[in-house]
């Protein structure tokens, strides 16, 4: 398809079909706070030095770039980021690339690293990392609190949200969005009335609830969360003085809300999404290498489910100063070319064919190489023919002249990780390299 030649779609694409919200008196009031701290420890080596939500994307982002551009784009500009598991590359990015907000005008994003302000202990569950800042929370003196996970990719209009919020008359509020079945039992569950009440909730339950009349499908939490703030502080000193509680908003707050009679509401993501494809909201949980390697391929359709070309809703981030991509050779051996693919800046494809695949910054590949259905991160060096497929190569790998990674199963799991799928995973360590060391 020749998008070129489609003006309609064209234009879809560019504008998103939603413009960016206004800050109103709801967003103006709340204050957001994006948990940061998890490993994602089903990104396997992926995530040995650095936090999931740091995670390189769609060849520029880092995960969290989305929850916080929704933030913004929903014209909420207060934002604490809770870090914890190996920080050090989160911080460094946003400490680049979030630093213009204005403080003089009460905007910012500041890092809430655990720091055993209150007790001696490390953030101990995703309730605990919000109680350990209330004294910050009530400095800033917000109506609203916004809760948000920093390892989802996806594009919410959160003043909807807080919307529904208000009308509902609710304490709190869950986002939530159907999915398969079988996907169900690594999130929430939930059982909602006909006025989205939610009458039950249960986290990564072994097996999920269906939902009326859909035996396949069930309502799952998006770890999105709206409380009234006076609410929010109560709820988490009745937790932290409970000796029983793993201080989890999914195992412990919002199942004894729900058991006190509380009014905890379901938000429809249909309402407040930006990016629909086909009708279904694009939301994704990049828990796996499967799913990693799966979500970024995904971009270098024609028409992606996910839409990073919206200029009414984009994605913002820390934008390294680089030289355009370049393609060179065009002789009959050898011809530098990339077909439904993504390349970003700086990289140099020499007399080698990318086809679709995903290649992030300063990627260089060397003559006669074949990369295909493969995402490869920064700063990676391919040596003269080598050949990859359906394979996730980490930042600063160096891959050797004649190369090979995803043409014989049984040798790479040798060597590198394999997924259940077939995706090969390289990290530097797996070559011998050492990317992170300390003698």
């Amino acid at each position: 398809m020749n998008i070129a030649a489609e003006p309609d779609l064209l234009d879809a694409l560019m504008r998103g079909g939603r413009a960016r919200a206004s800050p109103g008196p709801l967003t103006r009031h709340t204050l957001a706070l994006i948990l940061a701290g998890g490993r994602g420890s089903r990104l396997a080596e992926l995530t040995n030095w650095r936090a999931k939500p740091s995670v390189p994307f769609g060849g520029k982002f880092q995960i969290i770039d989305f929850a916080l551009s929704n933030c913004v784009n929903s014209g909420i500009r207060r934002i604490g980021i809770c870090t914890q598991y190996k920080a050090q590359s989160l911080i460094r990015h946003l400490q680049r690339g979030w630093s213009f907000l204005d403080g003089r005008f009460d905007e910012f994003v500041e890092l809430l690293p655990a720091q055993q302000r209150i007790e001696a202990t490390w953030y101990q569950g995703t309730a605990d990392a919000v109680y350990q800042n209330l004294d910050l929370l009530r400095r800033h003196d917000p109506r609203y609190v916004l809760i948000l996970a920093g390892d989802h990719v996806y594009k919410m209009d959160y003043g909807r949200m807080l919307e529904d919020h208000v009308e509902a008359r609710a304490q709190m509020t869950i986002a939530c969005i159907d999915v398969p079945l079988a996907d169900a039992s690594s999130l929430g569950v939930m059982a909602v009335d006909g006025e989205r009440r939610i009458l039950r909730f249960q986290e990564k339950p072994a097996r999920p609830a269906a939902l009326p009349g859909r035996p396949d499908r069930a309502l799952a939490s998006m770890g999105i969360y709206v409380l009234d703030a006076a609410f929010l502080y109560e709820e988490l000193l009745r937790d932290a003085d409970d000796p029983c509680s793993s201080h989890d908003f999914g195992k412990d707050i919002i199942p004894g809300l729900i058991a006190r009679g509380a009014h905890v509401h379901a938000h429809d993501f249909t309402e407040s999404c930006v990016n629909t494809s086909n009708g279904i909201p694009y939301w994704r949980d990049i828990g796996t290498i499967d799913a990693y390697w799966e979500a970024n391929v995904a971009l270098t359709h024609v028409v992606p489910d996910l839409n990073l070309y919206d200029r009414d809703w984009p994605i913002w981030t820390h934008q390294e100063q680089l030289p355009p991509a370049k393609f060179v050779f065009d002789d009959d051996d050898r011809r530098g070319t990339a077909i439904d693919s993504i390349v970003a800046s700086g990289c140099i494809v020499s007399g080698s064919i990318v086809r679709r695949s995903l290649l992030f910054s300063n990627v260089r590949i060397d003559d006669c190489c074949t990369i295909e259905d493969s995402v490869v991160l920064p700063n990676v060096v391919v040596g003269r023919g080598s050949v990859l497929k359906k394979s996730v190569v980490d930042k600063h790998c160096r891959l050797p002249e004649g190369f090979t990674a995803g043409l014989d199963p049984d040798l790479d799991r040798r060597r590198f990780h394999v997924t259940e799928h077939g995706v090969t995973l390289i990290v530097p360590e797996m070559l011998g390299q050492r990317a992170h060391h300390l003698r």
